[in-house]
């Protein structure tokens, strides 16, 4: 919804939330259902009314818990009944500054401060770790802004006794548990207040008469940037970025102006701001958001743009370069095909206003900012939080190496007239193991963000990853794949519980013995489709139940807008339907054979 993208009017929002939430509610589909519990140490009720409708707009349908007034840490510490039933899929603890119970006082010695400090410090640290083991949910925790007032003037960051100090070593410790604890957030309100204006943020009048921890005209961005970790984590983010050329990333018309006179570098001011947008571009990449170009322009004009001597984006940093004359619509649609990700995954940035209508019309789901003016650029990209970090591990930072290979694989496909002869000379390599320590992020993030081929699409935090791989009443397998153009990392998870009984999303199934097992997840990112890993994968799961003295499998398939790829996945893998209702929600049957004839004929696997 155009009204809830960044920059928004918040007034507009605060008015109109019910119209919105109501207009969202008539157009979503297939939603993600999400408990969410606000804990908090001030008035959270308009929080959590501007947050329900950031998070809708997400496809992400919440039911809120809300603890009573400054109750959030008596809610987790004594048990609070409401919150146990409630079973929450994500924790938010909303406190500021204000819940802070002491500060230093100016005769302090140094070992008084650090024993407050820690004191302070602690009685946060066991609300998380008693939230974690009871409730197994992801916990995103508020850090502390910055006081309005200095006692000591500009030493108050300086001397210990300090307030800005203590709150500065006091976030530093929360930062450290959240660098040792997966699954634990930090909402940094601190950066918001700043960013938002302090004097505004804090503004006291709203604590005394509402206890609202920041003035109300700041509640919806509080809210929206609450909303992106929270997306983040159940798998909404973005995955690409989609840029024009002229004056998006250099100033000027590669094709008209020349390159020689194009504004990019430290000769101009504007020179300067393009650079600075093209190094914050160039840093996106380097956490994995994917770069494409759609322009109109002559190919080897872009080509000669983007191999400009000032330039900080060169040619190789983006995986497919639509240079031409053929509507941008049609481009970014190929992007995705070509890509393998559908176009809800993708970002136009564009200064043409033009353009970015046409996108966001006629292409399903691309968000499409509006950037404005060059010197805003960078910071209307970066609040709008699309690809929001939750974790960093070596796939997020390889993914645009991986995504380059994938290019030469479809090149060399090309040289090939049997499809089987590609397959063997990508000479590929997979490892399929039971769930490890080492892989547990990337697992818990390929549940949350793989669509497409994803049979079940349930989301799992790392924390239910971990309990998965430590039941033995599950099996787990995830696989690698890596082949003659690079290391694909892990690109297929397969959850499956043994047991009696029916699959936990099925109504109609009798009851079964021991000897069977039910897949929970099984999921294949999309950057390998059609390289036959699913069959590695399904050879290794038959493997496992037969040690496990398992002779049936039971699959299920739960249709979504985005998993129709997968539809008839178990016939494939010779598992025989055995029930459809009314939503096409499916079960299949798969009895292990005495002698099992492995599938997988191209991939060399190491179990």
């Amino acid at each position: 919804m155009r009204e809830l993208e960044y920059p928004f009017d918040s007034e507009y929002i605060l008015k109109k939330s019910k119209k919105i939430k109501k207009q969202l509610l008539g157009e979503l589909h297939n939603p993600i259902k999400k408990k969410i519990a606000v804990l908090g140490g001030s008035t959270t009720h308009d929080i959590v009314r501007i947050l329900d409708i950031f998070l809708l707009n997400y496809g992400i349908e919440a039911e809120f818990y809300e603890s009573e007034y400054a109750q959030y840490w008596q809610d987790v510490m004594f048990d609070a009944p409401e919150l146990i039933s409630f079973a929450p899929d994500l924790i938010y603890i909303h406190t500021s500054n204000r819940n802070i119970t002491s500060y230093p006082a100016a005769g302090d010695s140094g070992e008084d401060i650090d024993a407050l400090l820690d004191n302070e410090y602690k009685r946060f640290e066991v609300m998380w770790d008693k939230a974690a083991k009871t409730y197994q949910a992801p916990i995103v925790q508020n850090n502390f802004e910055y006081p309005f007032y200095r006692i000591m003037g500009n030493q108050d960051a300086v001397y210990e006794q300090g307030r800005i100090s203590f709150i500065t070593r006091l976030n530093e410790k929360f930062y450290q548990y959240a660098r040792n604890h997966s699954g634990f957030y930090i909402n940094d309100i601190n950066y918001m207040a700043a960013a938002y204006g302090l004097d505004k943020w804090s503004d006291p009048f709203y604590w005394h008469m509402y206890k609202y921890a920041m003035c109300l005209a700041a509640i919806p961005e509080f809210a929206f940037n609450l909303s992106n970790i929270i997306k983040a984590v159940f798998g909404k983010n973005k995955k690409s970025l989609v840029l024009d050329l002229d004056n998006t990333i250099w100033g000027g018309i590669v094709g008209d102006d020349g390159v020689e006179n194009l504004e990019i570098g430290q000769e101009t001011s504007m020179g300067q701001v393009f650079s600075e947008f093209q190094g914050y571009i160039k840093a996106q990449k380097d956490i994995g958001v994917i770069l494409n170009v759609d322009s109109k322009n002559e190919y080897d004009n872009a080509i000669a743009g983007l191999n400009h001597p000032d330039g900080v984006l060169k040619p190789e940093d983006f995986i497919i370069i639509k240079a031409n004359w053929e509507p941008k619509s049609r481009n970014i649609a190929e992007i995705a095909d070509e890509m393998n990700i559908l176009t809800d995954s993708l970002v136009f940035v564009d200064d043409n206003p033009a353009e970015r209508e046409i996108i966001r019309t006629q292409v399903t789901g691309v968000s499409v900012p509006e950037i404005g003016t060059p010197e805003q650029y960078i910071r209307i990209l970066d609040h709008s939080g699309f690809f929001e970090v939750t974790s960093l591990s070596e796939d997020d930072r390889k993914r645009n190496e991986m995504y380059q290979a994938n290019i030469e694989r479809a090149r060399q496909q090309q040289n090939f007239g049997d499809y089987k002869e590609y397959l063997l000379s990508l000479e590929m390599k997979a490892v399929i193991k039971s769930f490890e320590p080492m892989y547990m992020a990337r697992i818990a993030q390929l549940s949350n963000k793989s669509n497409q081929f994803n049979l079940t699409t349930r989301r799992y935090t790392q924390s239910d990853i971990e309990r998965f791989a430590a039941d033995d009443t599950y099996i787990t397998l995830y696989g690698k794949l890596e082949d003659k153009f690079g290391d694909n990392g892990v690109v297929s998870v397969v959850i499956g519980r043994i047991g009696e009984g029916q699959s936990s999303d099925m109504t109609e199934m009798s009851a079964e013995t021991n000897h069977v097992c039910h897949i929970e997840l099984w999921l294949m990112s999309c950057r390998v489709l059609k390289r036959d890993m699913e069959y590695a994968m399904m050879d290794e799961l038959v493997s496992a139940c037969v040690d496990c003295g398992i002779s049936t499998i039971m699959g299920y398939y739960y249709p979504t807008a985005k998993n129709a790829m997968v539809k008839e996945f178990y016939a494939d893998q010779g598992f025989t339907k055995i029930s459809e209702d009314a939503d096409g929600n499916t079960t299949w049957r798969f009895d292990i054979p005495e002698k099992y004839v492995k599938k997988n004929t191209v991939i060399s696997v190491n179990s």
